[in-house]
C-alpha cells in the first residue's frame, strides 16, 4: 500500500475534496441531502477564507496524491470558549488504516502547542468509529440532546478534551 501523506495548510482543491467527502458519506449512509452539503460548504470555505496558520489548523491525509481525509481546528475563540475540532472526516479508500489516528493526533498536537486549553467537537449519536476514536483520545462526552443543525433530525453530541 502507498504512503499516507498527512498535509497542513490549504491546498487547491482541498475545499471541494473534502466537501466533497462529506456529501457522499453523509447522504450515502445519514440520508443527509443539499441542506448538509451546503452548509459544509459554506462553513468551511468561510473559514479557509479567514484561516490564520497562528490559531487554525487544517490538515488533510493524501493517497497517491488524492485527498482521501481531513481534520480541521478552528481557533478563531479557542482562548475563551475552546478550540473547535471540525470537518473530521476520512475515505472509504483510508478508513482502518491509520488516517484518522494521524489526523486527530495532529490536531491535539496543534491545539497543545498553541496551549489551548480544551477541544470540542460536535457530532452526533451513531458514528460509532468516530466516537471510538474521540474517546480514545481522551474525549468525552458532555452534552447530548434532540437537534437538526445536519439538517435532518438526530441526537446531537458535544465533546471535550481538557488539554490543561
Amino acid at each position: 500500500m502507498s504512503e499516507i501523506k498527512i498535509t497542513s495548510g490549504y491546498i487547491p482543491g482541498s475545499i471541494g475534496r473534502v466537501v466533497e467527502l462529506h456529501g457522499t458519506y453523509y447522504n450515502t449512509r445519514w440520508g443527509f441531502g443539499p441542506f448538509f452539503e451546503s452548509k459544509v460548504a459554506a462553513e468551511m470555505a468561510g473559514f479557509v477564507g479567514r484561516y490564520d496558520k497562528n490559531q487554525d489548523g487544517f490538515w488533510t491525509a493524501s493517497l497517491e496524491g488524492h485527498i482521501e481525509g481531513s481534520i480541521t481546528i478552528d481557533g478563531i475563540h479557542a482562548k475563551d470558549e475552546g478550540a473547535h475540532l471540525r470537518w473530521f472526516i476520512v475515505s472509504d479508500s483510508l478508513r482502518g488504516k491509520g488516517a484518522g489516528n494521524l489526523l486527530i493526533q495532529r490536531a491535539i498536537d496543534f491545539c497543545r502547542i498553541k496551549d489551548y486549553r480544551c477541544i470540542f467537537l460536535w457530532t452526533f449519536e451513531g458514528l460509532h468509529a468516530a466516537k471510538h476514536l474521540y474517546e480514545k483520545y481522551g474525549f468525552r462526552l458532555v452534552e447530548q440532546h434532540k437537534g437538526k443543525q445536519w439538517g435532518k433530525v438526530v441526537k446531537e453530541q458535544r465533546f471535550e478534551l481538557a488539554i490543561k
